[in-house]
């Protein structure tokens, strides 16, 4: 594991799109310019903006520019490809992911000097811009639709079982970085790189050390790039710590016949 990688992971002075664009990075070995990539869409979202005082405004102005004037405008979809996780071709073929898709536009947003953030509201993550002490606009970064004061409660109810309260707190770094990896983790999976998608794993366990899913997870990986032995080890983990689960009582029942049959491990 890249210790260089992880410190800047977890360093918050880092921004956020960076960040993710180094996890590209790795996983690709691949450079890329997120200067060359964004500069042309902060400019058209700057120029949207230029002469208008009102922040509430410029706001409504900055998302009109990125759903309509950059063509962001999307519908949500169960799985996005690889190359929606990836900047620089999510940004050529205007296929975004959501996660990324959220840090993209903070990123935009903030260097059109409107202050923005990420919020989770069940089941997604969304951007929040604060235009004031007491307004704010959250919206999908997939479609750009916004919340009203009506839904977001009701969502935040849902959640919770009990009246919501009024502050929704911004997403921890960390977390927003977990989002990622894990849906690139996905992505990867479903295209069959799984030496990739392994790379995601082990940056997971690295944020999220012991996690009995990413155990699991990597126990696939490992199982279909041919390395059983840690992958079986990774497998016991999983059924140790999560006996209940439904997949760990299948599992289960294989390694038992795995052993039985002492086609394990040597």
């Amino acid at each position: 594991m890249n210790d260089l990688l992880l410190s800047e992971l977890h360093s918050e002075q880092e921004a956020l799109l960076a960040s993710l664009v180094l996890i590209q990075e790795h996983i690709f070995d691949e450079v890329v310019s997120i200067d060359a990539l964004v500069a042309p869409i902060i400019k058209e979202c700057q120029l949207s903006i230029t002469g208008i005082d009102d922040s509430m405004a410029q706001a409504e102005c900055l998302i009109n520019e990125l759903y309509v004037g950059q063509l962001l405008l999307d519908n949500d979809r169960l799985l996005w490809p690889v190359i929606a996780q990836k900047l620089n071709k999510a940004v050529e073929y205007k296929l975004i992911a959501p996660v990324l898709k959220a840090a993209l536009i903070q990123h935009v947003a903030n260097a059109c000097q409107l202050e923005a953030e990420l919020v989770y509201v069940p089941e997604k993550v969304m951007v929040r811009i604060i235009c004031d002490d007491m307004y704010s606009i959250i919206f999908d970064p997939i479609s750009g639709e916004s919340l009203s004061g009506q839904e977001l409660d009701q969502r935040l109810d849902e959640l919770s079982g009990e009246p919501s309260q009024t502050f929704l707190p911004q997403m921890e770094r960390q977390s927003i970085i977990v989002e990622y990896l894990s849906a690139l983790k996905a992505s990867l999976i479903n295209e069959l790189q799984f030496d990739k998608a392994l790379k995601c794993v082990d940056l997971l366990l690295a944020l999220r050390p012991d996690d009995p899913f990413e155990r699991r997870d990597r126990g696939f990986l490992l199982h279909q790039l041919d390395c059983f032995k840690v992958a079986y080890d990774d497998y016991q983990y999983f059924v140790k710590e999560c006996p209940q689960d439904p997949a760990a009582q299948l599992l289960k029942l294989q390694l038992d016949k795995i052993t039985l049959t002492e086609t394990v491990l040597h």
